[in-house]
């Protein structure tokens, strides 16, 4: 039977619009469908007042990646945006990542191995030798007083949940720095895309017929019988219909006001680790861009619990979640006419720069796998 494309793409976020991008590439035809109103996923920008605003939360670019650097700045010159962001606990102001301004800030200590010996001697009076939990590995590792100030309650708000009832795995690492260096990413390359998000996504998408507005769950016979192969991006259960139930996540509520000044906090990002307040930060997005406009736009960023229906953003990775993906994961070990992509069809945190490699990584092996898919 013939198939009007070659491929059908469900989203027009990073995964969709880089795989689009490469099989077109090599001459493959494609179609993207996006069931919101624009395309790019949840690094789109809302253009308002003159601002970029990261309408789905802030997105910086970074990678030691020099292949995707590259790949990325030939559709859109990225700028060479720092991330460092401040830390709001109790009315006073601390630097991010964990570094020697922040333990200077917090205890006046100048010298790196006092610092050191501190955070060991914390560790050694908590008592903690087998972490059973969240609180107790952080604690483990960074002692009492840089987890009850930065961790603690930013974690509560984050998760919903106690510190002392999440999984102690949920913590790969914490980056502690014994330099004065307010750098939060570690990447050699770093940056946001000279005009704003759109930009890169509309150089990816350059060609490729594109539909918005179009639910592919709506319309599901008539979108699997037009392509020979499916490129899904959405939630993983939600396209097996939830045979083995929901996978949970955490999603969020954004909250963006225009105020009439010219810099409203001086920084691109707050965090608020108090529990007390809401929040989790607060975003002034001109500072992306270092603009000069004269007035501002902040948004205030709201963890929440999700449910169906809502936006679902960060992946519950904990045991519960991963048995019922791993049933889901053997349902597409069977599939050969769909790929899976993205945070939300793998049920993976991913950074921008490891989509967009998965993305490559994925389109340069159904290339290999089909001799017959280069023209």
């Amino acid at each position: 039977m013939f198939k009007k494309y070659d491929f059908l793409i469900v989203g027009s976020g990073l995964f969709g619009a880089v795989f689009a991008q490469q099989m077109t590439k090599f001459g493959k035809k494609c179609l993207v469908i996006e069931k919101r109103s624009h395309i790019g996923g949840n690094i789109y920008c809302e253009f308002k007042e003159g601002i970029n605003i990261h309408k789905y939360g802030p997105h910086i670019f970074h990678t030691s990646n020099k292949e995707i650097w590259d790949y990325v700045n030939s559709f859109v010159e990225f700028n060479n945006f720092t991330y460092s962001p401040l830390a709001h606990y109790k009315g006073e102001l601390y630097n991010l990542p964990f570094n020697m301004n922040t333990f200077y800030q917090l205890w006046k200590i100048k010298n790196p191995q006092e610092v050191i010996t501190k955070i060991q001697d914390q560790i050694i009076k908590s008592g903690i030798t087998c972490p059973e939990n969240f609180e107790e590995q952080a604690i483990s590792m960074v002692g009492t007083d840089i987890y009850e100030t930065f961790i603690k309650g930013y974690t509560e708000k984050q998760w919903g949940r106690k510190a002392t009832e999440l999984p102690k795995f949920i913590i790969k690492r914490l980056p502690v720095r014994f330099t004065f260096d307010n750098n939060y990413f570690n990447d050699r390359y770093q940056g946001i895309p000279i005009g704003g998000y759109n930009k890169l996504i509309e150089g990816l998408l350059q060609g490729i017929e594109v539909r918005t507005d179009i639910d592919f769950f709506k319309n599901r016979h008539e979108f699997q019988n037009i392509a020979e192969r499916i490129v899904y991006t959405g939630k993983l259960d939600e396209f097996y219909d939830y045979k083995f139930g929901y996978l949970q996540y955490r999603s969020l509520r954004f909250e963006h006001e225009y105020i009439n000044l010219p810099n409203y906090q001086g920084v691109a990002a707050i965090n608020f680790t108090e529990f007390d307040i809401p929040y989790t930060r607060i975003i002034e997005h001109k500072h992306f861009e270092y603009g000069k406009q004269k007035g501002t736009v902040i948004t205030k960023e709201y963890p929440q619990e999700w449910v169906p229906g809502a936006e679902a953003y960060y992946p519950i990775n904990d045991r519960y979640n991963t048995e019922k993906l791993n049933k889901y994961n053997e349902l597409v070990k069977i599939e050969d006419k769909v790929i899976f992509g993205g945070r939300l069809a793998e049920y993976k945190y991913y950074d921008m720069h490891q989509v967009i490699a998965s993305a490559l990584s994925k389109a340069k092996k159904m290339m290999e796998l089909n001799h017959g898919l280069i023209r």
